[in-house]
C-alpha cells in the first residue's frame, strides 16, 4: 500500500489546523443564499438559531434536486449560528465540556461508530468534527425533522463554512427535545477550529453567518474505512475527510441558480 510522505502529511494537517480555503463554487453558493433572503423550498421550518430568537430558521431544499444538498437557512439573508455540542465520549478531556451541564453520554449514532470496529465506542467531541442535524420531537409536542427522509444518511459528510474558512465534518448527532427546537450545533473541536477559545460549552458564536451543507446519498458516507475514526486529534480526523469532501463539492455548480453535477444518490 502506498503511504503519504511525511512532508505531504504535515501539509495536510497544517491545512486542517488553519482551515480549508473556501472553493469559489461554495463562496458563490454562500453569497447567493444570503442575497436570496429566504428559502423557496423549505423542508421544515419553525426552528430557533438560539433560544431567545425568533422561529425563522429551517432546513432548505432549494438545491436538493440539482446539487444533492440540504442546508440551514434563516430569513432576511441570515444563515444560522454555531452552538457547541459535547455529547458522546470525551476521551482524555476533562469530561465537563468547559463545565457545561448540557451533555449526553452518547451520540445518536453511537452503535454505528462502535460497529465500525476501530477501537472507539463513540464520537469524541474533542477530536471528531461532527455536526448536529435533525430534531427529535418524539417525547412531546415538538418539531421533528429527519434528514434521512431527504437522502442524508447518518455519519455522512457535512461541509461547514465559518469565519471565512471551511472544514469537513460528519453528521454525528441530533437535537433532542429538552428545550426550544434548535439548529446550528457542532462538536467542541470543530467550534474551536472555527473560532478558537471564543466558543466553548457555555459560549456560542451568535452571528447567523454559518453555512452547513449536508450531502445526500450513500456515496457521501465515509464508512468504516473512509475516515480515521480512531484519530487522536481534530486535525487528523478532519484531514481524513478531505478526499471525499472535495469530490462531493464538485456537485455544486456555480452556486447561483445553474445546475450542478448530478447528485450521487
Amino acid at each position: 500500500m502506498k503511504t503519504s510522505s511525511p512532508v505531504l502529511l504535515a501539509a495536510l494537517l497544517a491545512e486542517a489546523a488553519l482551515g480549508r480555503q473556501i472553493p469559489q463554487n461554495v463562496r458563490n453558493l454562500y453569497d447567493s443564499i444570503r442575497v436570496q433572503k429566504a428559502c423557496n423550498i423549505e423542508l421544515k421550518g419553525g426552528f430557533y438559531s438560539q433560544e431567545q430568537d425568533s422561529k425563522n430558521f429551517g432546513y432548505c431544499g432549494d438545491h436538493l434536486s440539482d446539487y444533492g444538498i440540504i442546508y440551514l437557512q434563516g430569513k432576511n439573508g441570515e444563515l444560522v449560528n454555531m452552538d457547541i455540542d459535547c455529547d458522546g465520549a470525551l476521551g482524555d478531556g476533562d469530561g465537563s465540556c468547559d463545565s457545561s451541564n448540557d451533555t449526553q453520554g452518547q451520540t445518536t449514532f453511537q452503535a454505528d461508530i462502535e460497529g465500525y470496529g476501530k477501537g472507539i465506542k463513540d464520537l469524541n467531541a474533542y477530536v471528531h468534527s461532527y455536526v448536529v442535524l435533525g430534531n427529535d420531537g418524539s417525547k412531546r409536542d415538538y418539531i421533528t425533522f429527519k434528514p434521512e427522509q431527504y437522502g442524508v444518511e447518518p455519519l455522512s459528510i457535512v461541509a461547514v463554512v465559518c469565519g471565512n474558512k471551511m472544514f469537513y465534518g460528519v453528521w454525528g448527532d441530533t437535537n433532542g427535545d429538552d428545550g426550544p427546537p434548535l439548529v446550528g450545533e457542532v462538536s467542541d473541536s470543530l467550534g474551536k477550529a472555527c473560532y478558537g477559545d471564543s466558543v466553548n460549552g457555555n459560549q456560542a458564536h451568535d452571528e447567523n453567518d454559518i453555512l452547513y451543507i449536508g450531502f445526500t446519498g450513500a456515496d457521501a458516507v465515509p464508512g468504516a474505512s473512509g475516515a480515521q475514526w480512531d484519530a487522536d486529534s481534530f486535525d487528523s480526523f478532519e484531514s481524513s475527510l478531505g478526499s471525499l469532501g472535495e469530490r462531493l463539492l464538485q456537485r455544486i455548480g456555480d452556486g447561483n441558480n445553474g445546475g450542478g453535477r448530478s447528485p450521487g444518490n
